[in-house]
């Protein structure tokens, strides 16, 4: 049985159509890895690319796309609103169909020994991956961003799992690892207060005491001039999105701001959005077996 694998690598630029669209070249007409979606922000200055695709394809692709994303960002001149360390920031491995977290992970660490052998790079393992209990958490990992990586490579205990003890003069480092499937999901306020926003996301996320599996920053959107609370949705079956939405709008609401709309970054489960539509419409005895595309998918398979 064919299995398959999914990626969502994180590239730091938003704003270079050329730059982007090389990178999404990598995964374009090769046999074996379909490029489902990718979408780039000016104001974080960041690309999300998902694919899928049988697991060596895959990593051969990502490989390349890492090797034009190095030669083609530097991250001495980049600045944006999302948190970044590398050129090739984070990129993460899930497994979709006849395929384990720990297949997905063998595949995180060669690709990983690539990109630090070959390429130079520094590579730290996180999530599944993670060799150290530290560096489970990607934003642990990517403390500090570019700017202090250097510093932070420096103190014990904080060496890379593969490629050079200091950063890619342009690249920085990077994070790899096999994860589950995460949502990334965000809410835009309708206030130009950025401190707002920083302290809704303060209140939701699980490391100040919120929700259990919400990662959380506000942030700007310059273009639109409004505050953004960006999350990460790291298990939407135990967290889920109605829930977050709901909290976000009530905390806006003790500064008389209210919500213009949200966003969703890249390809999301089906069952995610199911979810809030059953509580948001009071559906009573509903079956996903009612949803037609999932009838249909019955018949195909």
């Amino acid at each position: 049985m064919k299995t398959i694998m999914q990626c969502v690598p994180n590239y730091s630029e938003g704003r270079n159509l050329d730059i982007i669209n090389k990178i999404a070249e990598c995964f374009k007409g090769k046999e074996g890895v379909r490029l489902l979606d990718y979408s780039s922000d000016e104001d974080h200055n960041r690309s999300v690319f998902t694919i899928i695709g049988e697991p060596e394809t895959l990593r051969d692709a990502v490989i390349a796309s890492c090797e034009v994303a190095l030669n083609s960002i530097d991250l001495r001149n980049h600045k944006g609103q999302h948190p970044r360390m590398g050129a090739v920031d984070v990129i993460p491995f899930i497994p979709i169909k006849n395929y384990s977290i720990k297949d997905a992970d063998d595949i995180a660490k060669q690709v990983g020994k690539y990109l630090g052998e070959e390429l130079n790079q520094p590579v730290y393992l996180y999530e599944k991956s993670a060799t150290n209990p530290s560096r489970e958490n990607l934003a642990d990992v990517r403390r500090g961003e570019f700017e202090g990586l250097f510093e932070k490579m420096q103190k014990p205990g904080w060496e890379p799992d593969f490629g050079p003890t200091s950063p890619n003069p342009s690249g920085g480092a990077t994070a790899v690892g096999a994860r589950m499937p995460l949502i990334a999901f965000n809410v835009n306020l309708a206030t130009d207060r950025l401190e707002i926003a920083r302290d809704i996301a303060k209140k939701i996320r699980h490391s100040n005491g919120g929700f259990r599996y919400i990662k959380a920053m506000g942030v700007m959107l310059e273009e639109k001039n409004i505050a953004q609370v960006s999350m990460n949705v790291t298990d939407y079956t135990k967290t889920s999105l109605y829930r977050v939405f709901e909290t976000i709008k009530m905390e806006a609401q003790r500064y008389g701001v209210g919500v213009v709309g949200s966003e969703l970054i890249g390809l999301a489960p089906m069952q995610a959005f199911i979810d809030s539509a059953q509580y948001y419409l009071r559906l009573e005895n509903f079956s996903p077996k009612q949803v037609l595309e999932n009838r249909l998918l019955e018949v195909d398979e």
